[in-house]
This record gives C-alpha cells, sequence and structure tokens, in this order.
C-alpha cells in the first residue's frame, strides 16, 4: 500500500515536478468523429463536428492549453461540453480552466457533492480538499443524459459503486465507441476507490452491462491505457471475477487479509496484469476492502 500510496502523491504533484511543457498530448483517430488524447492523467474522449465539441475528461490545470491546441487539431470549433466520468484530479483538474472559456461542465449528481466538498481516503490516509465553485459541474444528473450533436448520438449511463459512486460511462452510438474512464484500466489491474464508494461487484457490473451493449467491432476507450475493444475487455472481466471469486473462498474459509496476502494467492496473474501503478497486493487489499453490493 506504501507504494500506491507514494504513486498518488506523484501523480497529484506530477506536474509541480515535471513541468508541463514536457508533457505531449497525442491524438489517436478512435472511430467516425471520435478521437483520444493522450498526456498526463486519464485518457480524454473527443467528439468533434462543425456543432462544437464535447470533451470526456480534461486531465490536470497546467495542461489546459496544449489540450486545446490538440483539440484544434482535430477541429477548429469551440469546446462546448466537458463531461466527467468520476470526481478524481486527473479527470476533472482542467474543469476549471474550460469552464471560464465557456464550455459547460457536465457530471453525475455525486461528482459535484464530492468536489464540492472536501474527502478523505482512508486507504491513503490522505485528504482532497474541495474543488473551487468554477471547477464544479453546472449540470448533473442521476442515472443518464444524452448528447445530440455532431451526427452522433452520446448516451452517458451512471453505473452505481464501481470505480466509484459517481462513474459515467459514454456510449459513442454512431461510431460505435465506448469510453469507459477509470471503470476500465486497459491490461492492468485497476485501482477501485472504496473510499469513494467504488467496489469490486459494482465494477463487474458495469463491465458486463458494457460488453452486452458492444460486438467485435467496439472500440473501447479506457481511462487508463492504450485503446482497447471487446476482447480485451472481456479479458479484463474474467480476470475481476477470478480474483473476486478467489478472495470471497479466503473470506469463507475464515481467512484474514493478512493471512491471504502471505500466501501469494494471485502470482499466477502478476506477469498479465501487474502493468500500471496497481501492484498484486495492492489490487487483493482494494477487493477485500470491497462492500457487497445488492445488484
Amino acid at each position: 500500500m506504501k507504494t500506491l500510496y507514494i504513486w498518488l502523491c506523484g501523480l497529484l504533484t506530477a506536474l509541480s515536478v515535471q513541468a508541463a511543457e514536457e508533457v505531449n498530448i497525442e491524438t489517436s483517430a478512435v472511430a467516425g468523429k471520435v478521437h483520444m488524447l493522450v498526456g498526463r492523467g486519464g485518457n480524454i474522449g473527443v467528439l468533434s463536428g462543425d456543432d462544437g465539441i464535447i470533451l470526456v475528461d480534461d486531465q490536470f490545470a497546467p495542461l489546459t492549453e496544449k489540450i486545446r491546441e490538440a483539440v484544434k487539431g482535430i477541429h477548429s470549433g469551440p469546446i462546448r461540453f466537458v463531461l466527467n466520468t468520476h470526481w478524481h484530479g486527473d479527470h476533472t483538474g482542467g474543469n476549471e480552466n474550460f469552464g471560464k472559456a465557456g464550455a459547460v461542465i457536465v457530471a453525475h449528481n455525486n461528482v459535484r457533492q464530492r468536489m464540492s466538498t472536501d474527502q478523505f481516503r482512508a486507504f491513503f490516509n490522505r485528504e482532497t480538499k474541495a474543488s473551487p465553485p468554477g471547477a464544479l459541474p453546472v449540470v448533473t444528473f442521476g442515472n443518464d443524459i444524452s448528447f445530440h450533436v455532431n451526427g452522433e448520438t452520446m448516451n452517458v449511463q451512471h453505473y452505481p459503486h464501481a470505480h466509484t459512486d459517481g462513474d459515467a460511462i459514454v456510449f459513442f452510438r454512431n461510431a460505435n465507441v465506448v469510453h469507459m474512464g477509470d471503470i476500465y484500466f486497459a491490461n492492468q489491474f485497476p485501482y477501485i476507490d472504496v473510499d469513494s464508494g467504488g467496489s469490486i461487484d459494482g465494477l463487474i457490473a458495469a463491465v458486463d452491462s458494457v460488453l452486452k451493449q458492444s460486438n467485435e467491432q467496439t472500440k473501447v476507450i479506457p481511462g487508463h491505457g492504450a485503446l482497447s475493444d471487446a476482447k480485451e475487455l472481456t479479458e479484463y472481466r474474467d480476470m475481476l471475477v477470478d480474483v473476486r471469486k478467489r478472495i470471497n473462498a479466503a473470506k469463507q474459509a475464515g481467512k484474514s487479509v493478512e493471512q491471504f496476502l502471505a500466501e501469494k494467492p494471485l502470482a499466477d496473474l502478476t506477469s498479465r496484469w501487474e502493468k500500471g501503478f496497481i501492484k498484486t497486493d495492492q489490487m487483493i487489499q482494494l477487493v477485500w476492502l470491497s462492500k457487497a453490493m445488492t445488484m
């Protein structure tokens, strides 16, 4: 857990250590009028066209100008909306900048609630201060919301208690693209923010829902990692189910998390999935702490 805490602190202060000028924003065409931007923090989705631009997430504030330049390389229209997939700073850090420039910030109700108050995550023993008023979503929704722009139908669905309690997954129906935010860490163990209402059950339920709405041609934008597809998402889902099964069996056997960790029970999964900042032992701890959901 110490390694994870150090990583998180490094991420939250990354742009004060490494100048924003050193970060490159990479642009990839996904399908239709959808692009993906990769820089520092969560992957950004871009829907572009003559009706204007919609961003899905906006990384850190010092990167706003670079993100704007990358978007101009796709389309010269104004950025009209920014949709946050959840409340974490590497997905919402640019809100205030884009809001001041005229974009409407949109998110689930719980995102605004968490951003507007101090948040304490016991897993890291860390407090995150409330965001300034200008960074808060001004349009919020409950179960879902849709955008009809640029010839695209963009359906946004809330998935409760997955990565957090405010996650939104974005379906670009015509392009057959889905942006999953941090519900999906492509080819990596995910971070489940149990202190913000996240759970392994909700994570699996969300992935199952996306797979039911996908096919072999669906392009999947993860919160972190490379552009993906339904095949890799299925492998990710199977890993999550396997990990949950092993941990539930250990709990039913009366083992403590310390006993379980000592057994190295996920050693066979490490080489395949320990490719991000969440290490095998941290994955076990996060799933162990997940509260069961009533589905």
